[in-house]
């Protein structure tokens, strides 16, 4: 009687707090939660969805979807990430479904199922992410892809090489979007496929942006849409379905029958033989399905904006407006990812500082010696 009277007493406390949950909110499973109360209310993109599907049914489900919210421990989870480590080899990926499973939890916790996040707790230590530098290639790589690949898809490479776009934002450029009296480029819309269904959808955080278009840039995409004339394209927009609003748009880049460009098929039948071509990876033998190119992730399309980046911070382009033009939310996240493409860092400071000290040398700040009648 004294233990219900002193929770009850401990009940009316929290909840003039704002603290209170009752227990028994926390004993659905996370299975169940996830499926009942979460994933109907989780929005994001369609490839974000169907992510965020893979990893719950694939690594989270299986290992804690049997147990009741409340139970959900550090403890728990601390055994959990051994496990994710020994079957996971990405840390990336490891620290992807971590931080899906922690946004879950704080929803219950916004739920009122749970009073605190156990994925905040000190003990539970997520999988250290090593360094994120990215690698670019040499010039002369880049240029000798240029020149190997169909003339159609040329211009691709123009633009992740001169202007830092991504593949689906290539894909995705009208004439529209060039503006060639201001130099510019209007990133507005880039082209995503889902289980093999294009549509059209915004760039990457939902984000349009202008980015510095070279003037050789231009050139090239005057010479192209000579050759190859923009078509129009009908597409789903957001989200494939038949019952999809739909935009049509006239893009620079197109199949020769008329169509977008997908990033699976042109990276099979048009990147990686380029890059056959150009060495950088082996031929396919003559037996072997075009699928089953051997091609590293580091010589995707993405390396192409990854050696643009270089180029910026190589020939001293601010830091700030390289992240304006790449799209990124932050400089910070530019400089974690291209910092070691700065050797200069630092020297133009100390050239600064060396031209004003150096220059004064024998003088006080006023100009004059220290031995002179004014010193």
């Amino acid at each position: 009687m004294e233990d219900a009277k002193a929770w009850a007493r401990r009940a009316s406390t929290d909840e003039e707090r704002g603290e209170f949950v009752d227990p028994r909110d926390g004993s659905i499973t996370l299975a169940d939660y996830i499926a009942l109360h979460w994933a109907p209310g989780a929005g994001g993109a369609p490839k974000t969805l169907k992510d965020r599907e893979r990893r719950v049914r694939l690594h989270i489900v299986p290992h804690l979807g049997n147990l009741p919210l409340r139970s959900i421990t550090a403890s728990e989870l601390r055994a959990y990430i051994v496990i994710l480590e020994s079957t996971v080899n990405s840390v990336d990926y490891q620290r992807g479904v971590l931080s899906l499973l922690s946004s879950i939890l704080a929803t219950a916790v916004d739920d009122k199922r749970l009073v605190r996040n156990p994925m905040y707790a000190k003990s539970v230590r997520w999988p250290r992410r090593p360094k994120q530098r990215r690698a670019a290639w040499k010039i002369a790589t880049a240029l000798r892809v240029r020149e190997v690949i169909s003339p159609r898809s040329r211009i691709a490479v123009v633009l992740g090489l001169g202007c830092g776009l991504r593949q689906g934002e290539v894909f995705g450029l009208s004439p529209a979007d060039v503006d060639y009296p201001r130099g510019v480029l209007h990133v507005r819309r880039q082209v995503q496929t889902l289980d093999g269904k294009p549509y059209f959808a915004l760039p990457k955080g939902s984000k349009t942006r202008t980015v510095d278009m070279p003037s050789s840039v231009a050139e090239e995409l005057q010479r192209h849409a000579e050759v190859f004339s923009p078509v129009e394209v009908e597409l789903p927009w957001e989200k494939p379905g038949a019952d999809r609003p739909r935009r049509t748009s006239s893009l620079l880049l197109s199949t020769r029958f008329g169509n977008a460009v997908t990033a699976n098929t042109w990276n099979t039948y048009t990147w990686k033989p380029a890059l056959a071509k150009a060495g950088i990876i082996p031929p396919l033998d003559a037996d072997a399905k075009p699928w089953q190119w051997k091609a590293a992730p580091s010589d995707g399309f993405h390396v192409l904006r990854h050696t643009y980046a270089s180029l910026m911070l190589e020939a001293g382009e601010s830091v700030v407006t390289l992240a304006r033009w790449l799209g990124h939310s932050s400089p910070a996240i530019t400089l974690s990812y291209y910092a070691h493409f700065m050797p200069e860092a630092g020297s133009k400071g100390r050239t600064a500082i060396d031209g004003l000290l150096g220059s004064q040398e024998g003088q006080d700040a006023s100009g004059n010696s220290p031995d002179s009648p004014q010193g």
